[in-house]
């Protein structure tokens, strides 16, 4: 199993225990680009998602953890990338 497998399994089973580091490392595995960040917000764009709403992901650093609803939104992100 790939690290980024784990990682993704790891997101799916607990994504309120999903640290900032290992959503920024999902998200590179699935073609997000690192954009711009802003304090603790950091911008990761993907430009082959056909649907505009999950072609820019917003992550926030909060002590060290991911926010749980932006690792649901990477997850729903990926899905629509892994129907395409």
């Amino acid at each position: 199993m790939s690290k980024c497998d784990k990682l993704l399994e790891k997101a799916a089973n607990s994504p309120n225990n999903f640290s900032f580091t290992e959503i920024c490392q999902l998200a590179e595995c699935y073609g997000f680009e690192f954009q711009r960040q802003s304090g603790s917000h950091v911008l990761y764009e993907n430009l082959s998602l056909e649907i505009l709403e999950y072609r820019l992901m917003n992550f926030q650093n909060f002590k060290g953890k991911a926010k749980p609803y932006q690792v649901k939104q990477l997850l729903k992100a990926i899905s629509i990338l892994n129907d395409e």
